[in-house]
């Protein structure tokens, strides 16, 4: 016999005694395949003419032709269903076996794991085939909802308010309709007049409510508008009568039909002297929505938002066609809902608009949010207003995430707190996993492109104010390359330029581009000191129009903008037929009467405009420097608060440099 830790002849090595298993891994993952075969003289030169194995050269390959058998793997006679992180204890109950024999699986795949251990659904897809079942893959999150469903009975359900999603072309009064509906003014909050975010507002009518989901209408923002689709039961699309069809309502169309929901066409801008809505019939006829007057059965309703013509009628088919669903929820089961939009909020953190599904919401609950686990803090209605709970099909903020959820992800109201962190740990870990990988194709393909020394790169920093639209610029940038000039988006994120971005765009040869958000005054002077440009934008398709512009070597003359002052509001005052006054301290610079201004929140921009006041005391003043207080009031709009930022700028003309 040999000794302990050494071979005996022709068996395989044995473990020193005392050692315990080798350390687990957080997610159990298939090993890699091994290709080593070479035996206990792997590495040696030597031919089987030496020594003892020419002797027993006959003896070992009957060995080896064992160890290449294929096992046969037995019938499938089941089907069960794994989630991702799920534990090994988890799979042996589902399997029907004892956790043991799982573990004696893995050790055979030299994994070496404890029943609490999550794994990877490859890996249990692999056990499980092995155990003769197949296997349907399914978040946790949908696992959950359906253990709900087989336990709910019909009577639990309750009618609950039609979800409804307004789409169309740019500026075909998508939000104007909203605005008449709502008998409120959005669209002058909204930059350039078109939607920038999915905004999500509950209305009444008749004693029943309606949720309305606006989602934007530029090309850019195809993939909101889908996910706008998904959690909607009816499509209202906007068409002008006086456009008629354009690219972007064939999109929508397209995305209605995708998500299996009826559409009623709105016919806007009937009051025109050039509108023609039997053109737009006609049109939409030729795409599949045929009037119902005409034997189809789309239904047809001609507005005029401006002038708030037809609008009973359309909330009235929008509640005939949901009652024809039959639309119902339990409130009395753990909440689901859909995040719509995230943002990162300087005095609340991150904070989520969601539209509950099913179920309710309550401050306190416990939930799951992609990777991440949190508790509801706070919830606040489309007003405003603080609320407790949040019933089906009613938009919230939420307050109480941990880290920032992605756009479209399920929240889950969760009861074992230890496995809901489980999976958050496990989706966080296989995210990480996955962003190093891209990160490694990238270095890559970025090494073959300068190896060429053909291509140039054009490096972007992206920052935004809110989570959607940080990540749909960032595709729609790298989209505008070209065979002469890559653009790379090598960062992007929510909230306020800082430093920490201005480093890694001098760092790596980078352009900061800014939507919606400002610098931060350090990270503005740092810009200016390393030479740093950053880009300031709050309408996407100006954006990519001044980059596409300076690609092809064709900018045209700009106006740049020039910073003049700051001041910081310190109090504000509610004046009849003034509005709101702010007392304001002039933190640098100086205020100008006939400048620019633009208040910012949080780093946020809120409004862009011009003063309609700038005083001293109780008298008009025409500037006022650094270190000085003053009294200032804004054009058309009086949303001002304590703490509240003033910027001045003039924009000035700059001739283009001309293309290298």
């Amino acid at each position: 016999a040999g000794l302990p830790g050494r071979p005996g002849p022709g068996g395989p090595p044995r473990p020193l005694r005392g050692r315990g298993p080798h350390p687990t891994a957080p997610v159990l993952e298939p090993p890699p395949p091994t290709t080593d075969t070479r035996g206990r003289d792997a590495g040696r030169k030597r031919g089987p003419q030496h020594g003892r194995e020419r002797d027993t050269e006959g003896k070992l390959k009957p060995h080896f032709a064992r160890r290449q058998e294929v096992i046969e793997l037995p019938p499938i006679d089941r089907e069960i269903t794994i989630s991702d992180g799920i534990t090994v204890k988890e799979l042996s109950e589902k399997l029907g076996v004892k956790a043991n024999l799982l573990i004696k699986k893995l050790v055979d795949r030299k994994i070496f794991a404890t029943i609490n251990q999550t794994m990877d659904t490859k890996l249990a897809e692999e056990i499980a085939r092995e155990f003769g079942a197949s296997t349907a893959k399914m978040t946790y999150e949908q696992e959950s909802v359906q253990q709900i469903d087989l336990t709910e009975i019909d009577v639990d359900r309750e009618p609950r308010p039609p979800i409804v999603t307004v789409m169309g072309h740019v500026d075909h009064g998508k939000t104007s309709l909203l605005d008449a509906i709502r008998s409120a003014n959005v669209a002058e909050g909204e930059a350039g007049g078109i939607t920038q975010h999915i905004g999500a507002y509950q209305l009444e009518l008749n004693g029943r409510k309606i949720v309305f989901i606006v989602t934007p209408g530029h090309e850019a923002f195809t993939r909101m508008r889908a996910r706008g689709s998904k959690v909607t039961d009816i499509v209202v699309l906007v068409v002008a009568a006086d456009d008629g069809v354009m690219p972007q309502t064939r999109e929508a169309i397209d995305h209605a039909r995708a998500a299996k929901v009826p559409i009623i066409v709105a016919i806007n801008k009937i009051d025109k002297p050039d509108a023609q809505p039997e053109r737009v019939k006609q049109q939409l006829t030729e795409l599949g929505l045929m009037p119902e007057e005409w034997g189809g059965d789309t239904t047809f309703v001609p507005v005029s938002a401006k002038q708030k013509q037809n609008i009973d009628l359309l909330l009235e088919m929008i509640l005939l066609v949901a009652d024809m669903q039959e639309l119902r929820a339990n409130p009395a089961r753990p909440a689901v809902a859909t995040v719509l939009e995230a943002q990162l909020d300087r005095g609340r953190g991150p904070v989520a608009t969601i539209l509950v599904r099913n179920g309710t919401l309550r401050v306190g609950d416990h939930y799951l949010c992609g990777s991440v686990f949190g508790r509801v803090r706070a919830l606040y209605d489309d007003r405003g207003n603080q609320v407790k709970e949040a019933g089906p099909s009613m938009p919230v903020e939420l307050l109480g995430l941990e880290s920032m959820p992605e756009v479209g992800d399920a929240v889950q109201v969760v009861t074992d707190l230890t496995k809901a962190r489980q999976i958050a740990e496990f989706r966080e870990q296989k995210a990480r996993e996955i962003q190093l990988a891209k990160t490694r194709v990238t270095l890559e393909q970025l090494h073959r492109q300068l190896r060429e020394g053909e291509k140039k790169e054009l490096n972007i920093i992206l920052k935004a104010d809110v989570g959607g639209t940080a990540e749909v610029l960032s595709d729609t940038l790298q989209k505008l390359s070209n065979d002469k000039v890559s653009i790379r988006v090598i960062s992007s994120g929510v909230g306020a330029i800082r430093e920490g971005d201005v480093s890694l765009a001098s760092a790596s040869d980078a352009i900061i581009i800014g939507f919606n958000v400002r610098p931060e005054r350090k990270a503005a002077e740092m810009a200016e000191q390393e030479g740093v440009d950053i880009r300031l934008h709050t309408i996407i398709y100006e954006l990519t129009d001044e980059l596409k512009k300076a690609m092809t070597g064709m900018l045209e003359p700009v106006f740049r903008e020039h910073y003049k002052g700051r001041a910081e509001i310190r109090e504000t005052f509610r004046i009849s037929k003034v509005g709101t006054v702010a007392g304001c301290y002039v933190q640098d610079g100086v205020i100008s009467r006939d400048c620019q201004i633009r208040l910012l929140r949080d780093n946020i921009v809120v409004h862009t405009g011009k003063l309609a006041s700038l005083k001293r005391f109780k008298d008009d003043a025409r500037e006022v420097k650094q270190n000085f207080e003053c009294g200032l009031s804004i054009e058309n709009f009086n949303d001002i608060k304590p703490g509240d930022i003033i910027e001045a700028f003039v924009m000035e003309r700059v001739a283009p440099e001309p293309p290298v």
